[in-house]
C-alpha cells in the first residue's frame, strides 16, 4: 500500500494587518515560499507533478490562480501546473489533503501543497462585495456571521467572559515562550521587506503576540458582535498577511531521491457542520480521524485546533476530553494570527517542528470552516 510522507515544510513570518508585510504582494510571499520550499529538500522543481494552494479571497493579486501565478514567479518550469482551492480556514489543510489523495491513488508521487493570504492588501469579505446570500439558502439555515456563532458557541458551553480572555491570554504567553526559545526558527524563512521610505527592515519573527497581555486588559475591550456579548478583538484570531508550503511525496520516491521523510500521514477526514453554529466541526472531524486511524485521543502527544474564536478551541477540549497542555503549545491563532488560506500548512509546519523537538510521535490538527465544515489530520513522526 502506497504511503504518503511529509519531506519539508516552510513557512513566512506571519505579519499584523497593515504590518511588516502590508508592502508585500501574496502572489510575492507564495512564490517565496515555493522557492524557499524546493531549496531547502534540494530537489529540481521539475519534478513536482502539481502544486496546490489555499486561498479564501480570490480576487485581486490573489486572483487569476495565485497558485499558478507564483509558480512561474518562483522560476519553476512552466510544465508544473497548480491550482487555487477555498476551504474557508481550512484551505491550507484541505490543499494537503488533495495533495495526499493524489499521491495514495498513484497519479503523482510529489506535490506541493501550501496556502497564501494577504488580509491587508485583499480583505476579508472582498470576494462578496455588495452581494448577499441567496433566499433559497437563508429560507433553509439561519445565516449569520461567524462571531455571532461564536457568541452562541460560548453560551452554549457556558464558557465566561473572564475564561474566554484567561485561554487568550494563556495563547500569547505561550507564542511569547516559543519565541524567545527560538521554537519557530527553523520552519521560518526571514524576510526582507522594503518600508514606504525605501529602507529595508528583515522580519524573523510573528508579529502578532503582545506582551503583558492580561485578563484585566482584556476585560477593557469592547464586544464586536453583541453589546452585552463575550467576543472581542483580544478573544478572536488576528488577521495576518503570510505564506506556507508543504513537500509531499510518496514514500518509494523519497527514498528513490535519497531524501528522509520526517512524516506520514496516517489519517485525514473532512466534516461538514451545523452552519449557523459554524465553528464546531472540528470536534466530529477529531472523531472521525481517530477513528480512521484506529487511534485515541490519549494516543496523541500534541494538537493544533486554531483558534478563529476562542470558545472554538475551548468546546473541542471539553467534547473530546483532550489535554489542555497539548492543545497549541506554543499558542494559536489569537497570538500569532491566522493568513486564512495559509492558516492549514501553517499550523502544519508547526506541529512538524513540535513533535520534532520533543521526539513525540503523533500530531493531530483540526479547523474550523466557514459554512460549517472542518478537517482533520494525523500525522506520525518517522523515527528510523
Amino acid at each position: 500500500m502506497r504511503e504518503v510522507v511529509i519531506v519539508e515544510g516552510v513557512r513566512t513570518p506571519v505579519g499584523k494587518r497593515k504590518g511588516l508585510l502590508s508592502n508585500v504582494r501574496p502572489d510575492d510571499l507564495a512564490a517565496k515560499v515555493l522557492r524557499e520550499l524546493v531549496n531547502r529538500a534540494g530537489i529540481s522543481p521539475g519534478i513536482v507533478q502539481d502544486v496546490i494552494m489555499g486561498c479564501v479571497s480570490q480576487v485581486e493579486e490573489q486572483g487569476l490562480n495565485i497558485a499558478r501565478n507564483a509558480v512561474l514567479m518562483a522560476d519553476f518550469p512552466i510544465q508544473v501546473p497548480a491550482t487555487t482551492i477555498d476551504r474557508q480556514c481550512g484551505s491550507g489543510q484541505q490543499a494537503i489533503h488533495f495533495a495526499a489523495q493524489a499521491i495514495l491513488s498513484g497519479d503523482m508521487d510529489v506535490v506541493i501543497a501550501g496556502g497564501v493570504e494577504s488580509m491587508t492588501r485583499v480583505p476579508l469579505g472582498s470576494t462578496r462585495q455588495n452581494s448577499t446570500s441567496s433566499e433559497e439558502l437563508t429560507s433553509r439555515y439561519e445565516i449569520i456571521h461567524q462571531g455571532l456563532s461564536a457568541e452562541r458557541i460560548a453560551d452554549k458551553w457556558g464558557f465566561t467572559r473572564t475564561q474566554l480572555d484567561e485561554f487568550s491570554v494563556e495563547s500569547h504567553n505561550r507564542a511569547l515562550k516559543a519565541i524567545e526559545e527560538g521554537r519557530f526558527d527553523r520552519e521560518i524563512m526571514p524576510l526582507e521587506v522594503t518600508l514606504e521610505d525605501g529602507s529595508t527592515v528583515a522580519l524573523r519573527q510573528d508579529e502578532g503576540p503582545r506582551k503583558g497581555s492580561t485578563v484585566e486588559k482584556l476585560s477593557t475591550l469592547k464586544t464586536v458582535f453583541k453589546e452585552d456579548g463575550k467576543i472581542h478583538a483580544g478573544n478572536a484570531s488576528q488577521m495576518s498577511d503570510g505564506a506556507a508550503a508543504v513537500l509531499l511525496m510518496s514514500r518509494e520516491k523519497a527514498e528513490e531521491l535519497g531524501l528522509k521523510p520526517r512524516f506520514r500521514i496516517v489519517a485525514r477526514s473532512v466534516v461538514g457542520s451545523d452552519p449557523t453554529l459554524m465553528l464546531t466541526g472540528p470536534i466530529e472531524a477529531t472523531r472521525q480521524v481517530l477513528a480512521k486511524a484506529g487511534l485515541t485521543i490519549e494516543d496523541m502527544d500534541t494538537y493544533e485546533v486554531n483558534e478563529a474564536f476562542a470558545p472554538v478551541p475551548m468546546c473541542w477540549l471539553e467534547e473530546i476530553k483532550a489535554d489542555p497542555k497539548k492543545l497549541n503549545p506554543n499558542g494559536g491563532a489569537i497570538a500569532l494570527g491566522h493568513p486564512l488560506g495559509a492558516t492549514g500548512a501553517k499550523l502544519m509546519i508547526s506541529m512538524m517542528h513540535e513533535l520534532e523537538r520533543t521526539g513525540s510521535r503523533y500530531g493531530l490538527q483540526a479547523i474550523c470552516e466557514g459554512g460549517g465544515m472542518a478537517n482533520g489530520t494525523i500525522i506520525e513522526r518517522i523515527s528510523e
